[in-house]
C-alpha cells in the first residue's frame, strides 16, 4: 500500500518530518511494550482497581508519591483500619489482600491517599463503579460484584459500508424533566434508531463525570460507565439489545483531557501533579477548565490504552468516537489557528507525544477486534490522520467533517438563502483529503447548545411555537421545514464515507440544549428529548421524521454515502439550481426561493425514475412532482443552452429536491 505522503504531492516537503513521526512511533511503542504486542501490554484494568479472587479481594495502584494508602468505606464507617491497609510493592505500586467478608457487593469505597506534606481521600484510577450520593453530591467508589451480572448473548453486526451515525446522549433521552436511564434508551429510543435506518449508535456521556452540564467531557473515572443512567448491566443489556436489533455501538471516548475536580479526578491523585497529567504551563487546558494528560509518559499510554481495551471487551462496544482530536495535536490546541497552509501541520507546534498516543490507540483497538470502527473528532484537517497504520497513518477509520455543519450555520444566519453559491456549497460537502473517508453532518449536539441555535430554529425561528401545526399556515415554516430537508439531503448525498444525526435534530427538535445548572435554576426543561412532536399527526415534525427516514433509506439501498466521484451534471447559480450524480443515482435541487421551473434541462442520458422527492406530501411537501412517472431523456433541441445529445427535461418546484436512480434500457429505441 503506497504511503499517505505518496499520494499527495504537497507533502513533498515534509516527507523528512513525516517519516521522523514514524521512526518516533516504532521506538516509543518498542520502550513502552518492551516487544509485547499492545493486546497483551493494554492490561492495566485486570492488574489495578479492585478485583475478586478465589478467597478474598485484591486491590492495586499505581501512587509512586504516596507514603500510606488505606481503603476507606461504609465497610469501616470511614474510618482509616489498620486491615485496610496497602502495602508498597515496588515501582510505585500499592497492593493489598483482603478477607471476603471484608468487602461485600454495594459498599462504597475510597482510598485515603497520604504524602510528604499532606494527604486526602481519592477515587481508584481504575475504579469500574462510582456513584455520587444524592445530598452531599460526593462521589465515591463502588465495589460492583453481582451476583449474577448480565451475560451478553448477541454478537456484533460487521461494519458497515457506510457509517450512519445516531448520536445520543441516554440522559437527555426521556420527554420527562428528569435524567433518563440505559433500560429506558433499550426500550424506546433503539427502535426508532432502528425505524430511522442508521446502522451505529455514538453514546455520549458514558464514562463518569461530577457535573451533568458537562455534556460528559469532563471526565473523573474513565473505567466507571455513569451511575447516573442505571447499572453496569443495564449498559451491556442496552449495547447487546442494540447488536441484536442490528445496531453497532460505539461511544464517546475522552482521552485529551480530564476534569480538574481533585476529588474525583487523577489530577492529585497521590499528592504529585505529574502523575498523569503535565505538571508546568501545560497542565491546565486554557479554554476547557481541564487537565492535558502528559502522553510522554509510559504510565499514561498504559493507563488509556487500557481503558480502550476495557471498554471492548467488558461492554463490547464496537469502536469509539475519539473527543478532542485537535486539542492532541497541538501544543497550542489548534486554538485560533486557521490551518489554510501546510506548514501548519509541520511547523513544531505537533504534540509528537500524543500523535504516538493516538496511532497506538488505533493499532491496539483494531489488533484487539479488528472489526471495530475508530472515529475522530478533528478539525484541523492533520494529514495522515484517517489513514491506515500500513499506510503511514494514525489509523482513524473515518474523521468527522467538522467544517460542514459550520458552512451551513454560516450560509443560514448570514447569507438569504436566493444567494447560496451551490458551486462552493458542492464543493465544501464533497472535499476530504484523499486518503481519508468523512463523517458529514448539518448538526451535532455542538450546534444546539444553550447560547446558539438549531438550524430548523434557525430557520423558524419564534414561528415553531405557533405554527407548527398542519393546519395552521405559515410561509416562515414552509421555507424552514423545505429548506431542512434540502441541506440535510445535500449532505447525506454528498458525504464521503458517513453521515451523522443528534437525536431528535432529524425531525427538527425544537430549541436548544440546556443541562441543568444554577443559571437555570437546576431545570431539565432543555435537557430531554420531546419524542411526542414526532409522533403526533397533527404536526409537521412527523413529516420531517419520514423524510428522515425516507433519506438514509434510499442511501443505504444504493449504497451511500460511501466514497465515490461526484460528476457536477448541471449548475447554475442565476436559476439556483444544481444536479449531481453519485454512483446510479442523480440529485438535482432547486434552492430558488420563488421559481418553479417547468422542462429544466440537465444534461444526461438514459432512463430514470424519481427514488426520493423533497415535495412528498408524506415529509410535507405540496405534491407537485409525479413520483410514479418515468423520465427518458431526449435529444438536445438548445433550449436551456444545454449542449449534450440528450437531457431531462425536469419539472422543478420552488425549494424542491429528487433523486433519480438510472434504469437500464433494452434498447436505444427505450430513449
Amino acid at each position: 500500500m503506497k504511503r499517505f505522503h505518496d499520494i499527495d504531492p504537497w507533502l513533498d516537503p515534509f516527507r523528512g518530518i513525516i517519516e521522523a513521526r514514524l521512526t518516533y512511533l516504532h521506538d516509543r511503542e518498542e520502550l513502552i511494550t518492551g516487544g509485547s504486542t499492545l493486546t497483551d501490554f493494554a492490561n492495566g484494568h485486570h492488574w489495578y482497581g479492585l478485583h475478586r479472587t478465589a478467597d478474598g479481594w485484591l486491590f492495586r495502584e499505581h501512587a509512586p508519591n504516596a507514603t500510606g494508602i488505606t481503603l476507606i468505606g461504609t465497610f469501616s464507617d470511614w474510618k482509616e483500619e489498620d486491615r485496610y491497609r496497602l502495602t508498597s510493592v515496588g515501582e510505585g505500586d500499592w497492593e493489598g489482600e483482603f478477607e471476603e467478608s471484608m468487602l461485600a457487593h454495594g459498599d462504597l469505597y475510597k482510598m485515603m491517599v497520604s504524602w510528604k506534606g499532606g494527604s486526602g481521600e481519592r477515587i481508584p484510577a481504575y475504579a469500574t463503579r462510582t456513584v455520587q450520593d444524592e445530598n452531599t453530591k460526593i462521589f465515591s467508589a463502588q465495589v460492583w460484584q453481582p451476583a449474577e451480572g448480565y451475560r451478553m448473548k448477541h454478537p456484533s453486526p460487521p461494519p458497515p459500508p457506510s457509517l450512519l451515525v445516531y448520536e445520543a446522549h441516554v440522559g437527555m433521552a426521556t420527554e420527562e424533566e428528569r435524567t433518563g436511564s440505559y433500560r429506558e434508551f433499550t426500550r424506546t429510543v433503539l427502535p426508532r434508531i432502528k425505524r430511522l435506518g442508521y446502522n451505529t449508535v455514538q453514546l455520549m456521556a458514558v464514562q463518569e463525570h461530577p457535573y451533568y452540564g458537562s455534556f460528559g467531557y469532563h471526565v473523573s473515572s474513565l473505567f466507571a460507565a455513569s451511575s447516573r443512567f442505571g447499572t453496569p448491566e443495564e449498559l451491556k443489556e442496552l449495547i447487546d439489545t442494540a447488536h441484536s436489533m442490528g445496531l453497532r455501538v460505539i461511544m464517546d471516548l475522552v482521552h485529551s483531557h480530564a476534569v480538574a475536580n481533585t476529588l474525583e479526578g487523577l489530577g492529585l491523585l497521590d499528592g504529585d501533579p505529574g502523575l498523569y497529567f503535565h505538571a508546568g504551563e501545560r497542565r491546565r487546558h486554557v479554554a476547557w477548565d481541564s487537565l492535558c494528560y502528559d502522553y510522554g509518559k509510559p504510565k499514561v499510554t498504559h493507563l488509556l490504552l487500557s481503558n480502550c481495551k476495557y471498554w471492548l471487551e467488558e461492554y463490547r462496544f464496537d469502536g469509539f468516537r475519539f473527543d478532542g482530536i485537535t486539542s492532541m495535536l497541538y501544543y497550542d490546541h489548534g486554538l485560533g489557528s486557521d490551518f489554510v497552509s501546510y506548514n501548519q501541520y509541520f511547523n513544531g507546534n505537533q504534540d509528537g507525544d500524543a500523535i504516538v498516543y493516538l496511532t497506538l490507540a488505533n493499532k491496539l483497538i483494531h489488533e484487539f477486534d479488528p472489526h471495530a470502527t475508530t472515529v475522530a473528532e478533528e478539525m484541523s484537517g492533520m494529514p495522515g490522520l484517517a489513514a491506515p497504520l500500513s499506510a503511514g497513518g494514525m489509523g482513524f477509520d473515518y474523521r468527522l467533517a467538522m467544517g460542514v455543519p459550520d458552512i451551513w450555520i454560516k450560509m443560514v444566519k448570514e447569507i438569504p438563502d436566493e444567494n447560496w453559491d451551490l458551486g462552493y456549497l458542492l464543493h465544501e460537502l464533497t472535499q476530504h483529503r484523499p486518503e481519508e473517508r468523512v463523517v458529514s453532518y448539518c448538526e451535532s449536539h455542538d450546534q444546539a447548545l444553550v447560547g446558539d441555535k438549531t438550524l430548523i430554529f434557525r430557520l423558524a425561528d419564534k414561528e415553531m411555537y405557533t405554527s407548527m401545526s398542519i393546519v395552521t399556515p405559515s410561509l416562515v415554516i414552509d421555507r424552514a421545514v423545505a429548506l431542512h430537508k434540502m441541506i440535510r439531503l445535500f449532505t447525506f448525498i454528498a458525504a464521503g464515507g458517513g453521515y451523522l444525526t443528534f437525536m431528535g435534530n432529524e425531525f427538527g427538535h425544537p430549541e436548544w440544549i440546556d443541562f441543568p445548572r444554577e443559571g437555570n435554576g437546576w431545570s431539565y426543561k432543555y435537557a430531554r428529548r420531546q419524542w411526542s412532536l414526532a409522533e403526533n399527526q397533527l404536526l409537521r415534525y412527523r413529516h420531517l421524521d419520514e423524510f428522515d427516514r425516507a433519506m438514509i433509506e434510499t442511501g443505504i439501498r444504493h449504497e451511500l454515502p460511501q466514497t465515490q466521484l461526484t460528476e457536477t451534471l448541471t449548475l447554475n447559480n442565476s436559476d439556483k439550481i444544481i444536479a449531481f450524480r453519485r454512483g446510479e443515482l442523480i440529485t438535482v435541487m432547486n434552492f430558488n426561493p420563488t421559481v418553479s421551473f417547468t422542462d429544466y434541462g440537465i444534461a444526461v442520458k438514459g432512463k430514470f425514475r424519481i427514488m426520493l422527492d423533497t415535495d412528498d406530501p408524506l415529509f410535507g411537501g405540496q405534491g407537485r412532482i409525479d413520483s410514479s412517472q418515468t423520465y427518458f431523456s431526449l435529444p438536445d433541441t438548445g433550449k436551456y443552452g444545454v449542449t449534450a445529445p440528450h437531457h431531462l427535461r425536469l419539472y422543478l418546484p420552488a425549494r424542491t429536491a429528487i433523486v433519480l436512480r438510472q434504469e437500464k434500457v433494452k434498447s436505444i429505441s427505450d430513449l
